[in-house]
């Protein structure tokens, strides 16, 4: 099964749906990820550092294009409420997205 390692939370989740958002994967597991705009990519406080694994996130969706565009999600930068996942990943929570 698929494993998302945070390392600034000292935590590994084991997953089995990977039709899930990363972030629905969060809830799951009761991680307390921040989110403010419903999980509708309308905001950036759900981005995520991705270290390691990020051929194994689906592709950027329409907003997080956009944010990219803007400056606002760098390239090893995701928002958890809008990708899904086909692999192991080692990610971070950021400071400053």
């Amino acid at each position: 099964m698929p494993k998302i390692n945070i390392v600034s939370l000292g935590k590994e989740i084991t997953f089995s749906d990977p039709a899930d958002t990363i972030f629905d994967i969060f809830q799951q597991h009761q991680v307390d990820w921040m989110h403010s705009c419903g999980l509708k990519g309308r905001c950036t406080t759900c981005c995520m550092i991705v270290l390691e694994g990020i051929g194994n996130i689906s592709g950027l969706s329409k907003r997080e294009s956009n944010y990219a565009k803007m400056g606002c999600l760098r390239k090893n930068e995701r928002l958890a409420c809008q990708c899904t996942l086909s692999g192991n990943i080692r990610i971070a929570v950021p400071f400053n997205c």
